[in-house]
């Protein structure tokens, strides 16, 4: 394990700590940290956001929400989004500094990146997370994080926090009284892994949860914050709680009688800053010898470092940031990877008959559907203000401009909340057309975080995964209608939908600024969509276990025994891939040992396009609570029209590991399958136009 190296400012910071009294001292534990002028401590609030883009802070770049980020399958490009992302932070930072404000949203500590297993589609934060897989989401947020921190660990750019630590993944609107009952394999096999993985690489801060886990709430958790993530993980940075979530100690877990209580637990177990209203509570707590002043001095330590670490107290001349101001705010640039990240993500589920791209003969199109001509949908949760926002409509109107000969109308067709009171001769319109373009799916007002919803009646979770039913009744009657029919849906999380309600299907997540251009350009053929599913795709509802069980059996691909409606990695193309071999450069391995695998990957088809290479692992004697599959590499590659490509890739003898009862990962001997492929592999064959699997044997000793 890679061990942080302490910086150079623990001199300084014990002589600060040393002049402080225990008020000035409790004063720099909440989110808003008072001034000490007497010390050179301007004020500071520690809570901003960048999702997908410097949130709730006026002008940025919205790129597509964090799922679709994942869904690129492409961890160099997801770590330009975030560094872009840190430089526009960067350069609010310094303008609002210069103009005298200090205020919530316009620092440089980001509670960002979200990094829960999104184990049920139902949660409606899943859209915050890099998906279901503890290996894609552990890469992807990495990649995020080393983009907003940069690569000066003494001189952090922006200082990222994984959370939310941990077993976190709704009910929304039991998440401050909820108990999260796991296993230790379930805990060290899927939810611990991402966290795990960005500690080891320096994130500077993580964020505990608001529900409990095995009985602990989780700000409070010595089992979680002391056992875990200071002693086995040896985490050097701070632990930050999530709002109010200490309150809910007292007031909705009921495991402490008080705030005092409540801080005294949270600070002992090893929360330093409280992002709330509870530990101003601690100088009482303290002069009643319920915590002692060497815990807040170990507490105020950590969150200073970061704050010296982010040059809060360096003259100006001394910020190698200093440069960067408003002018690249939501610059050209910026747009135009807005616009990539969008193109990236998209996912092409369906194409019956090769509908898309859109042929000559096309002469007259119709669009309809309530995403069609909605900003709710390019934006998701957590987001900023772009200086324009492309919808669907406007970037399909858009791309016909000076196209004589192509005609296209609009028509909203039915509500995006609930039903019509009058739907009939609208899908009528659908008969003087070519094609139909269906922009149906969930907007942010559906799923989110509790709260922040207005058209949720689960706290922002969703009761069932299928298309909303007055969407579904539609759409049913226009594909009635014996017209093509393109479905473009929006959303964040799984939506299941009867596998002939159209003839194409485009899964475009929450695409941000550019989105309706992005869509624009695959829908016509400009880009070949490459997105791959960071989710499964359940067919239905009923394949899910029940919504509060937070055991793994049952769920996503690599505890599923039914057949999924799209799994896991699955994305078509407008060309054809094929996978010709797959080499290994042992055919043994043990404990501390690597092996490369090499894959050779043909474009088969006429277009020039991306492919997505996934490395799945199996254990041929696996026992049952074991996963089915496990994703354990991946890459991005471009390849041309009729060539071919060899990508290798190394796999550590860790990746064959298994999780005991107990949690610990061991190295069991015996014979594994490595199979390559563009989807998880046991169910991608019933599914048009994905390639086929190859793999080969490795035996572990």
């Amino acid at each position: 394990m890679m061990k942080r190296k302490m910086t150079m400012y623990e001199e300084e910071i014990k002589n600060i700590i040393g002049t402080m009294t225990l008020e000035e001292k409790v004063s720099q534990l909440s989110y808003t940290s008072a001034a000490i002028p007497r010390l050179g401590i301007p004020e500071y609030n520690w809570w901003n956001e960048c999702l997908h883009g410097v949130a709730r802070a006026g002008l940025a770049t919205v790129f597509p929400q964090a799922i679709a980020l994942a869904a690129t399958f492409d961890e160099d490009f997801v770590g330009r989004v975030a560094s872009v992302i840190s430089d526009e932070a960067r350069a609010k930072y310094n303008e609002a500094i210069k103009r005298g404000n200090r205020g919530q949203y316009w620092g440089l500590t980001f509670w960002t990146p979200n990094i829960n297993i999104f184990r049920d589609p139902r949660w409606g934060r899943g859209q915050e997370t890099y998906g279901e897989d503890p290996y894609l989401t552990g890469r992807i947020g990495l990649a995020f994080m080393k983009g907003l921190q940069g690569d000066d660990a003494d001189h952090l750019k922006l200082a990222a926090c994984a959370k939310h630590f941990a077993v976190h993944s709704g009910p929304e609107k039991l998440r401050h009284i909820f108990d999260a009952q796991v296993s230790k394999k379930d805990l060290f096999e899927t939810y611990l892994p991402a966290f795990k993985l960005l500690v080891e690489n320096g994130v500077e801060a993580v964020m505990g949860a608001y529900n409990r886990t095995l009985g602990e709430p989780c700000c409070g958790s010595f089992y979680l914050l002391k056992e875990i993530l200071r002693d086995k993980w040896q985490f050097k940075g701070h632990v930050v709680s999530d709002c109010w979530a200490i309150r809910d100690f007292h007031e909705n877990h009921k495991v402490t009688a008080s705030p005092e209580d409540s801080a005294s637990l949270a600070l002992t177990a090893g929360c330093d800053l409280n992002c709330g209203c509870t530990y101003p509570t601690l100088t009482t707590a303290c002069k009643q010898g319920m915590v002692t002043e060497e815990q807040i001095d170990t507490a105020l330590t950590r969150v200073l470092r970061t704050r010296f670490k982010l040059g809060m107290f360096n003259n100006p001349e001394e910020d190698r940031y200093a440069d960067l101001n408003a002018s690249i705010v939501n610059c050209e640039k910026h747009q135009e990877l807005a616009l990539e990240a969008a193109q990236k993500s998209i996912v092409l589920l369906k194409n019956d008959n090769r509908i898309l791209p859109l042929k000559p003969s096309v002469k007259k199109i119709l669009i309809m559907g309530p995403a069609a001509a909605s900003i709710h949908v390019l934006l998701g949760n957590y987001h900023g203000l772009s200086s324009r926002l492309v919808t669907i409509l406007e970037g399909l109107a858009e791309k016909i401009q000076g196209k004589f000969d192509l005609t296209m109308d609009y028509h909203q067709a039915c509500m995006m909340y609930d039903e019509n009171h009058n739907t009939g001769w609208t899908v009528g319109m659908a008969e003087a057309a070519d094609v139909v373009i269906a922009a149906f799916g969930l907007d942010n007002a559906m799923e989110g975080e509790e709260g922040d919803v207005i058209a949720s009646d689960f706290k922002g979770d969703r009761e069932y995964i299928e298309l909303p039913p007055w969407q579904l009744g539609y759409l049913r009657a226009l594909k009635n209608r014996g017209k093509p029919v393109v479905l473009v849906l929006t959303g964040g999380s799984a939506i299941a939908i009867p596998e002939d309600i159209a003839d194409a299907v485009l899964y475009v997540w929450y695409p941000g600024e550019k989105g309706g251009k992005a869509v624009a350009d695959v829908i016509f053929g400009d880009v070949s969509p490459s997105g791959h599913l960071p989710i499964t795709i359940p067919a239905s509802t009923d394949q899910l276990p029940p919504y509060e069980d937070y055991s793994m059996q049952g769920r996503t691909y690599r505890y599923m025994k039914e057949e999924p409606l799209f799994p896991f990695g699955f994305g078509l193309s407008y060309t054809t891939f094929r996978f010709d071999s797959i080499e290994l450069s042992e055919e043994f391995i043990a404990a501390g040992d690597s092996v490369t695998v090499s894959v050779k990957v043909s474009n088969t088809g006429t277009r020039d396009a991306d492919e997505s290479v996934q490395i799945y692992v199996v254990k041929d004697d696996r026992a049952e609570d074991d996963p089915v599959v496990s994703l354990r590499a991946f890459r991005r590659v471009s390849i041309l029209a009729g060539k071919s490509v060899t990508i290798a890739f190394s796999l550590s003898a860790s990746a064959f590991d298994s999780v005991n009862a107990d949690g610990e990962s061991i190295l069991i001997p015996g014979t594994y399958t490595v199979i390559a492929a563009d989807a998880a592999p046991l169910a991608v064959s019933v599914k048009k136009g994905a390639s086929k699997p190859i793999q080969v044997k490795i035996r572990v000793v």
